[in-house]
């Protein structure tokens, strides 16, 4: 994990325990308590804590993405290697992966390609190779957010909670009943879109399927582009500011028949998208 030099004054993630920012456990809360991990204390003993899988070949941090993560109230698991990972996912079950990019043998874009073959888990990648490209690579395999080394621990942990908010609410919201529109049907509980004029089901990643669910349930109407990041990520996005784009592109390569000429999925040039279900 690449970091930007230490010392007690860098707000920047640091590799040691010592490094840690003046100030940075206030700064990464929301209110009382210690975010999303922490339960009010009525569900303390019936509900535990959500649970947090990192991977990274890297000791140092792995110890201070765990540091940060415990300090918050979450359960953590680690891996060091991508095998050692998936075979983590499948048989702890966390409720969230922190995943770094650069690892031998198997890298952590092979690790998320895996995982979502079997698996909405949600991911965050880590990396040190910030280009726009990798971000891309990485949100195109189906992970639900992308965090460029160096970083502030208080945007890891609003990362984190943001995820998980998603996530919950995906579980329990709106998005949990069928809908059809424009010849395609959602399914939240298999979390896949069908066509229905070929009888054709396509599986989707989480945010592909609630970016589609948000258009659809807004059928005719052109949504923006800060609408729809606020629908589907849940918070004010300050990444890479092209990721609907790609999103969209993903959508239309696997639900409409010529993709360069949608019929559903419209970009309304200079304002967002619209769902055509005429």
């Amino acid at each position: 994990m690449s970091a930007s030099s230490a010392g007690p004054s860098t707000d920047r993630f640091p590799r040691n325990l010592a490094d840690l920012p003046s100030g940075w456990y206030n700064a990464g809360k929301t209110g009382a308590g210690r975010g999303l991990a922490a339960r009010p204390s009525s569900w303390e003993e019936s509900i535990p804590p959500m649970r947090v899988l990192v991977v990274d070949d890297d000791p140092p941090s792995v110890k201070m993405t765990s540091f940060l993560l415990q300090e918050e109230g979450y359960t953590v698991l680690t891996a060091t290697n991508g095998q050692e990972a998936l075979r983590k996912v499948e048989q702890e079950s966390p409720d969230l992966v922190i995943l770094d990019v650069m690892m031998p043998h198997m890298d952590g874009l092979e690790v998320c390609r895996r995982i979502r073959r079997t698996t909405n888990l949600p991911i965050i990648i880590l990396s040190a190779k910030g280009e726009t490209s990798d971000r891309v690579t990485g949100l195109e395999l189906g992970a639900d957010d992308y965090l460029a080394k160096p970083f502030e621990p208080a945007e890891l942990l609003a990362r984190v909670r943001a995820v998980l908010r998603r996530a919950e609410a995906f579980s329990y919201g709106d998005t949990q009943t069928l809908l059809t529109a424009g010849g395609i049907r959602l399914d939240p509980v298999n979390s896949t879109a069908t066509l229905l004029a070929k009888n054709e089901t396509i599986p989707l990643t989480p945010i592909e399927f609630r970016l589609l669910h948000c258009r659809m349930r807004n059928a005719g109407r052109v949504l923006t582009h800060d609408q729809l990041i606020n629908a589907v990520w849940g918070y004010e996005y300050e990444g890479y500011g092209n990721q609907i784009a790609v999103y969209m592109r993903r959508l239309r390569t696997k639900l409409e028949p010529d993709p360069e000429h949608p019929r559903r999925l419209l970009t309304a040039r200079g304002i967002g998208y619209k769902f055509e279900a005429e």
